[in-house]
Order: structure tokens, then sequence, then C-alpha cells
């Protein structure tokens, strides 16, 4: 079975990962199984600029086919911020805390709320082949936190659809909305040829 390393040593990532891809005709397993994540630097100006350095970086390192992928927050009436800069919103080392903290300060006197959660995911292959997909989950940025499960702006990610905030939600109803599984989805039809 071939083997698909996510290039990433965020937990809740991983976990959401293999989730959704639990029924994958490969061996999904995380960096960790094989050596460090190496030091890279998000410094591209789109989620795929990052998504495609990671993956290609990891697949090099380590000579294996890498996934990765990354994501953020866009929020309208901040002319889609925090975007690529969501994990590090509030500082360089900042927490989900903090960063939710920051943006519903930001949000304070702004009636438009409209947000939007985007994910970039690519599968690279040593030799410099790659493919990707993105996922969109739409919402809205409530006043304040809500919930326990999920991570980064989950607890303020509010979907009027289901009447909660992403964080409200349970593992298995996340991941068959999430843009994370959006990404993933449209990517496993690429796959199976890529591969």
């Amino acid at each position: 079975m071939v083997d698909i390393v996510i290039a990433t040593s965020n937990k809740g990532k991983i976990r959401e990962i293999r989730e959704i891809l639990s029924d994958f005709p490969f061996n999904v397993i995380p960096i960790s199984d094989i050596g460090p994540m190496p030091d890279i630097v998000e410094d591209g100006k789109t989620f795929l600029e990052n998504a495609l350095k990671k993956a290609q970086i990891v697949s090099k390192t380590y000579d294996v086919i890498a996934l990765a992928d990354d994501s953020g927050l866009e929020v309208d009436t901040l002319d889609g911020a925090p975007g690529v800069y969501s994990a590090r919103y509030a500082g360089e080392r900042a927490t989900d805390a903090e960063n939710n903290q920051k943006l519903l300060e930001a949000l304070r006197d702004k009636d438009d709320r409209r947000a939007r959660f985007r994910c970039c995911i690519v599968v690279y292959k040593p030799d410099g082949d790659y493919i990707w997909a993105e996922g969109l989950c739409e919402g809205i940025i409530a006043k304040e936190l809500k919930g326990d499960k999920g991570f980064g702006y989950d607890p303020i990610f509010y979907l009027p659809s289901l009447q909660k905030t992403m964080a409200e939600l349970e593992p298995e109803v996340k991941n068959k909305i999430s843009h994370r599984f959006k990404a993933l989805l449209a990517l496993r039809e690429k796959i199976a040829n890529f591969i």
C-alpha cells in the first residue's frame, strides 16, 4: 500500500485529515512517524503557495508522497483578513484564544460578519509532479465563543444552517461539511490517477 505523509505537526489537522481519509485506499500517516517536520517559513501570498511549499519540502526531504494543506479564515468586511495569516493573526506565536480575541475586537462594531474557511490541499510526489484542490465553508463570525470541540477559529465560526459554531459540532458532523473535507473530496477524484 502506498504511503502518503501528512506534512504538518498540527494535531488537529492530522486528526481531521486521517478521519476524513479513513476509507482511503492509501496509508495516510503523520510526518511524526518518519521524522521531524522541517522548519518551513510560510511566506506565500496565497494558501496554494504555502501548501505547495510545505508539500514540496517534505516530499524532497524524506523522498515521500506528501500531503500538505494551508487553510484559514477570510472575513469579508476585513478584506479577506486574516487569510494566510490566520494562525498568526495576533502574533507569530499566538494561541487560538488570542487569535479569536483579536478577531472579535476587529469586528466589534461591524454588522457584516460574513466569513469563510478556505482550505487548499496539495499532494506532491518526489519527482515534482503535484495535484491540488480547494474547499470552502461559508458562515458568519459569532459575537462570542461557543463550543469546545475543534480548534482555531471554530468557536466563533457560526453556521446559520445548523445554528451552531464549528466548535459545537461533533467531529463526524464537522468532517462532512468542513472546508478541509471539501478540498479532500475534490482531491479524491484526482488522486487515483495521480498515484
